[in-house]
Formats: structure tokens, C-alpha cells, sequence
């Protein structure tokens, strides 16, 4: 079975952006030293478009094969005019209001979000499934959720868009590990206790 990882930035409070979602705050922590660790152990994880720039254009996908995103989280680069921005990966969108997709690279999961996320973890074979945001669709997806692994950044928003956006029963996961970088961001991995 493959295993659906949330892989997600987020404050020191637990937010992973104001309340409208804009997480550009966080974009300062971007420095080389943290890059350079995106670049070698989550490569599939930056967008298509910049991959060049920071030297992961033709890396293999270590982890992942497969994203899924809300429409929050796909919007920004829809504003952009990039209608696929993870193209070296199977793209979904959950969005019951985003309608025909804008890309047929894209699948939008417009109803039953979590049996379609079960059918793409019980394929065979392959890597796992990033969840990439946002909030609403992390809640829901909490129960399928194997791995989560946080980016913390050293800032505090004090409010905003918190990291799963519902309410939930109390949920226990593992520490498996903590990675510090200089810039005072932290990546702490848990696995699902089951």
C-alpha cells in the first residue's frame, strides 16, 4: 500500500498561513542551506517551473509520484497562468467548485475525496502521495494520513489558517525524526501510530 505523507510549512503556532492562506511570510526561510536539503531529499516537491534554478530539473522523484492539493492550494499558481505545477508528478486537485480542469494533466476530485485518495494508496508499486494542502482537505484526509512532515519556520502569526481545518478526534502520530537549519526553520517527521 502507498503512503499518503502531509508535507507541509508552518508557523511556530501551527499555521500554514493568515487567514487567507497566504503563506508568503515563510518564503524567507528559503535560504541556500535549506534549499539545498529540499533539492536532495524532496526534489518532487518543488514546482515544475522552478526546478531549474535550483538544480532539480531532471532529478528522479525520490518520494513521491503522486500530489493532491486543494483548489487554495492550486489557485496561486492558476493565477499565474501555470495550470500544472507539479508536472513531473501525477497532479489532483479536490475542489467541488473549480469544475472542468484547466489542464489535462490535471484530475479534480470534485466528490469523495477520501475514496479516491484509498483507491490511489492501494495501487501497486510506485511512490508515495504528497498531500500538499491545504487546511480543509488535511482534515479531511486526516484518517489517511500515514506520515506527516512538518517544515516549522520561525515565526508566529498569532492567527490564521491552521494546519488541518476541522474539527477532529485527537489523532497520535510518532516522532521518527528533527532536522534544525541554521536559519532557525526545523523538519520534524511523524509516522501515523496505528
Amino acid at each position: 500500500m502507498r503512503k499518503l505523507t502531509y508535507l507541509i510549512a508552518c508557523s511556530l503556532d501551527g499555521f500554514i498561513g493568515d487567514e487567507a492562506g497566504d503563506a508568503t511570510a515563510m518564503f524567507r526561510f528559503l535560504d541556500e542551506e535549506y534549499l539545498a536539503f529540499l533539492t536532495t531529499e524532496f526534489p518532487e516537491t518543488l514546482p515544475t517551473h522552478v526546478r531549474k534554478q535550483y538544480g532539480a530539473d531532471g532529478l528522479e522523484n525520490k518520494r513521491f509520484d503522486t500530489v493532491i492539493q486543494g483548489r487554495g492550494s492550486y489557485e496561486p499558481a492558476l493565477k499565474e497562468g501555470i495550470t500544472s505545477p507539479y508536472a513531473h508528478l501525477r497532479e489532483y486537485v479536490a475542489s467541488r467548485t473549480l469544475g472542468a480542469s484547466p489542464d489535462p494533466h490535471i484530475e479534480i476530485i470534485a466528490e469523495d475525496v477520501v475514496g479516491r485518495v484509498r483507491e490511489l494508496k492501494a495501487e501497486q508499486g510506485g511512490l508515495g502521495i504528497w498531500l500538499c494542502g491545504g487546511s480543509r482537505l488535511a482534515g479531511a484526509l486526516l484518517d489517511e494520513i500515514d506520515e506527516l512532515v512538518i517544515k516549522t519556520y520561525p515565526i508566529v502569526y498569532g492567527t490564521g489558517m491552521p494546519m488541518f481545518g476541522t474539527g477532529l478526534d485527537i489523532k497520535e502520530f510518532t516522532l521518527d525524526s528533527v532536522r534544525t537549519f541554521g536559519n532557525g526553520a526545523l523538519m520534524r517527521t511523524y509516522r501515523r501510530k496505528r
